[in-house]
């Protein structure tokens, strides 16, 4: 699968299977993280993978999950995530730049995870300081974002919607996400 294709192909996964995913992967999508381009090369990014069960479970009950879905929805117990990577910023590294930096950095994982089959869902919705105290994170450091990893249990669908950006999830648990379209969206040479 190119790199194309997979851009075009993934999409966000908020239901997974309960297989783990192996410690290697796990690393191999921090390296692909740690590669991703950043601000003056000043690599203020740091990851903690989380696989353990147990804080498995504690970083869920500190995360919010598809704000959209009405009435309030989160995946099931048979259906959350089997592993986490926690995001980590350099205070004293960081640029105003660091933005970008995790956006780069988030985006390489969740391309290296849909390219060996595996979901994710970036969650920016975190109850942050209480998952600093969960996985011991110094006080040099600030938790920023956190993907959710493991095997899609579920479909997601893009579809061209210029109307809305609200998402949601059909009769049989699969997700649809309005995308505005290409002709709304590019500009050659002037706005």
């Amino acid at each position: 699968m190119s790199v194309r294709d997979i851009i075009k192909q993934r999409r966000t996964i908020r239901k997974f299977k309960q297989d783990s995913i192996d410690d290697s992967i796990l690393k191999d999508l921090v390296d692909c993280a740690r590669l991703a381009p950043c601000a003056s090369n000043k690599q203020p990014l740091e990851f903690v993978v989380v696989k353990d069960k147990k804080v498995c479970a504690k970083i869920f009950e500190n995360t919010g999950w598809a704000g959209y879905i009405s009435p309030k929805w989160t995946p099931n117990e048979g259906e959350r995530p089997t592993a986490y990577i926690a995001i980590l910023v350099n205070k004293v590294r960081a640029t105003k730049w660091i933005g970008h930096d995790v956006g780069a950095a988030f985006e390489n994982i969740v391309l290296a995870a849909w390219e060996l089959g595996i979901g994710s869902c970036i969650i920016g919705s975190i109850k942050k300081e209480n998952v600093a105290k969960i996985l011991n994170v110094p006080d040099e450091y600030e938790v920023d974002t956190i993907i959710a990893l493991g095997y899609k249990g579920h479909e997601s669908y893009a579809e061209n919607n210029d109307e809305t950006v609200k998402y949601y999830m059909d009769e049989e648990g699969n997700f649809h996400v309005p995308k505005r379209p290409l002709e709304k969206v590019i500009h050659f040479d002037r706005f």
